[in-house]
């Protein structure tokens, strides 16, 4: 088979005003970012055509080194719908250059299941990532002079803000670092360091805001620290938020470009799962939701933390529900659960993909605990055996829970056909009314602890010193009204990454809190989260090239 940008690079695109005539948007209000892609103003959200549509979710099971194709299976998913008749738009998060640069890659779908042009997407796209960053280091630079300048300050005590700089770039280098080195005129000395930009807070922020006011206003809300008689700073304090988000301007506009099958996809924001709510933005979904009868869309990794994350976090902020969700299990992932190695899994085994199913079952079992209709995607690999696919669908049969193969990435559209309907049926005919886990005016450490033992399975929680100081500060704030954002290792139900399966009677350790009062969630951070992670010994950067006509290859 060709490689995914190979199977790319035969695909004759539209011209995007082709694409946007298909979900009823005039030429006249694109903004064009070339022949491809486009920008759609926020006017095109309509609330009352929004109780209408339906809305699916796509999660997955625990992510493995082996990969789950996640996005691959929610934009064959969409191109299913359509070729059943359903008017489908699916609405994703934007790449990071740090994974298309790193280990991961691209993520723009595989095989003849992808958003085009992957090229673009997947290098800087329309410069939604470029403009975030800036915004946010605007705000670190008047941070900086603030302190620096001895007749406009505030009194903010450099010892006690936490806001570092972001590039979206892996680069370890910058993980920890001194400013203001060089002395007097080149700032005040002091710890600090970058993360990637998908972990920015104003990424969080841009994705859960309904429009420019709106986002002014949660930029406004960022905490920065205190002053030294212990006074709590804000970005609006220091005068950052407006010209923040006259930076954002242009990234505010969800994106417009087309899937391998000529259909319209949304894509817009890219917070990560981990230490955000991994979801694109509630104005992309909402927009889909205007423009189309059915939406796809996904959350970052797993079920129990990006799913948890979608439905507790964007869901409640934006009013909106999802009518059904499908869970996206491989061969080759359940038989690493099941204790087989990497260099094992393309090796039939149905005693270890049998063994592996209590992953998928526990991540079946937390969808029902959010009231919602799951449908299990066996996301078809060439090395899998009918033996191995037989042992997922007798599992999903004692589940009772609805289940078939999807050959997306080997056949598009028409490999999604038996899902797409069996999808369909369930959403169209759902009783299934989503609810929160928990009440948002419940104590933190209820919220939490409902969490980590109704998602996890977590018997105990555990507070380091560190995390009861946080907890005081988060009270003494008044933003224990907030909901939860835990960031958790995604390779485990569990905060332990070398936990696999279904692990049981473990504990989480929350060894400390952050607070996102902008993006408006409290942060309980448990195990080691890695902000800005590091290039592999051999990056898919190595593999990149471009030749003298302007023809990239190596993306994957």
């Amino acid at each position: 088979m060709p490689s995914d940008i190979e199977i790319a690079k035969k695909i004759k695109l539209k011209h995007i005003k082709e694409i946007a005539q298909q979900i009823s948007i005039p030429e006249e209000d694109l903004v064009y970012y070339g022949k491809y892609k486009a920008k759609l103003p926020l006017k095109f959200i309509n609330p009352e055509k929004i109780k209408k549509a339906k809305l699916i979710l796509v999660s997955a099971i625990t992510p493995t080194p082996a990969g789950e194709g996640k996005t691959t299976v929610s934009i064959g998913l969409s191109l299913g719908l359509n070729r059943i008749g359903k008017k489908t738009v699916v609405a994703l998060r934007e790449p990071s250059l740090g994974p298309v640069f790193g280990i991961k890659g691209g993520a723009t779908g595989g095989g003849w299941s992808q958003v085009l042009p992957m090229e673009d997407i997947n290098l800087h796209f329309n410069g939604d990532f470029g403009a975030i960053e800036k915004a946010h280091n605007l705000l670190a630079a008047m941070i900086d002079n603030n302190i620096q300048n001895k007749k406009n300050n505030i009194g903010l005590d450099p010892r006690t803000v936490m806001w570092k700089r972001v590039m979206d770039m892996n680069d370890r280098s910058l993980r920890k670092i001194i400013v203001g080195l060089g002395g007097t005129m080149s700032g005040v000395p002091r710890e600090t360091g970058f993360d990637i930009t998908a972990a920015s807070e104003v990424m969080a922020i841009l994705c859960l805001s309904e429009n420019l006011k709106h986002l002014k206003e949660k930029l406004g809300n960022i905490f920065i620290g205190y002053t030294y008689d212990k006074k709590p700073i804000y970005a609006r304090d220091l005068k950052a938020n407006g010209a923040m988000a006259a930076l954002l301007k242009d990234a505010i506009m969800p994106n417009l470009v087309q899937t391998s099958e000529g259909t319209p996809a949304i894509i817009h924001g890219g917070p990560f799962a981990n230490i955000a709510h991994g979801c694109n933005s509630i104005i992309a979904t909402k927009m889909a939701m205007s423009l189309a009868d059915y939406v796809v869309t996904e959350a970052g990794f797993a079920f129990e933390l990006g799913a948890e994350k979608f439905l507790d976090i964007k869901c409640r902020y934006a009013g909106i529900s999802p009518a059904g969700a499908v869970l996206v299990a491989t061969v080759r992932a359940l038989k690493y659960h099941g204790g087989a190695s990497l260099k094992e899994l393309s090796k039939p085994d149905p005693q270890k993909v049998a063994k592996g199913l209590e992953n998928l079952e526990k991540h079946v079992e937390n969808m029902k605990q959010f009231n919602i209709c799951p449908v299990v995607a066996i996301n078809k690999f060439t090395s899998d055996t009918p033996e191995e696919i037989e042992e997922i669908k007798k599992k999903c049969q004692e589940l009772s829970v609805p289940v078939c193969e999807a050959d997306v990435w080997g056949k598009g559209g028409e490999g999604a056909i038996e899902l797409a309907q069996k999808v369909a049926d369930i959403v169209d005919k759902s009783k299934c009314a989503y609810a929160p886990i928990y009440e948002l005016d419940w104590a933190v450490e209820k919220k939490i602890e409902t969490i980590a033992k109704k998602m996890y399975g977590a018997q105990h929680i555990d507070y380091t010193a560190k995390a009861k100081k946080d907890l005081e500060k988060v009270y003494k704030l008044s933003l224990d009204k907030l909901p939860i954002c835990i960031a958790k290792t995604q390779k485990s139900l569990s905060d332990n990454p070398d936990l696999i399966g279904r692990p049981k009677d473990f504990v989480v350790t929350v060894r400390e809190i952050e607070i996102a009062s902008g993006a408006g969630f409290i942060i309980p951070i448990t195990g080691e989260i890695m902000r800005m992670p590091g290039l592999p010994e051999h990056p898919a950067a190595e593999n990149i090239d471009i030749d003298e006509n302007g023809e990239i290859s190596g993306l994957f």
